[in-house]
């Protein structure tokens, strides 16, 4: 590829990005303004994302009228979990595209009756590293990982911790048989983040549950 165009695949990825963030930046006025809290879910398949949402959703459905968004590239086995516990959800198969990005979420918000919402959850696709890249315009971002993908696994994806609000170290009902330092993955969590809230969970035992959905609704 000669520089002219490895030049030009530089300006349409910037463009790409400068328009997801104008219409992220869109999304969130739209949300905003109809009061609804908008929470972006992240982390790599396996991770615990669904089973976390599915928990919370436990504890929460009774109080307030909730819509998933589900990204996978392909099925909607995560939708339909969702949907058992008598909640919204809505699949967006993403194809080749490795994270769902700001287009799609304002799809649903013009096709969809918000008015009948108080929260949106958005389950993006499991990967650690293409959401990165883009913002969706909701009020938090939660990272996830869990313990079963190794200890290192915070430290070879920065990029998301950066741009996450919360940080969450999922299935610790595992410790006592694998082979990883909890507070080694914590300090690498604040070395790339200082200002992250870091909570550590199983979602099989609903172990700290309730505490990270007192910082998703602060």
């Amino acid at each position: 590829m000669s520089d002219k165009e490895i030049s030009k695949v530089i300006e349409l990825n910037e463009d790409l990005l400068a328009n997801n963030d104008r219409l992220a930046e869109k999304n969130r006025k739209v949300l905003n303004e109809l009061k609804i809290k908008s929470i972006d879910f992240v982390g790599a398949i396996g991770a615990g994302k669904t089973a976390l949402i599915e928990a919370i959703i436990r504890r929460v459905s009774k109080e307030y009228r909730i819509l998933v968004i589900n990204g996978d590239v392909t099925t909607r086995i995560d939708a339909d979990r969702i949907s058992k516990h008598g909640v919204t959800s809505i699949q967006i198969n993403t194809g080749r595209e490795c994270s769902l990005n700001s287009y799609h979420i304002s799809q649903v918000i013009k096709n969809h009756d918000l008015q009948q919402i108080d929260i949106l959850f958005i389950e993006n696709v499991g990967n650690l590293i293409c959401p990165s890249d883009f913002i969706l315009g909701a009020d938090k971002r939660v990272v996830i990982v869990s313990i079963t993908e190794g200890p290192w696994v915070i430290r070879k994806h920065p990029m998301l911790f950066k741009s996450s609000d919360i940080a969450v170290i999922n299935k610790i009902d595992l410790r006592d048989v694998m082979d990883v330092n909890i507070e080694e993955m914590i300090k690498d969590a604040e070395k790339i983040n200082p200002n992250l809230k870091i909570i550590t969970t199983s979602a099989l035992t609903e172990e700290n549950i309730e505490k990270l959905i007192n910082e998703l609704f602060i």
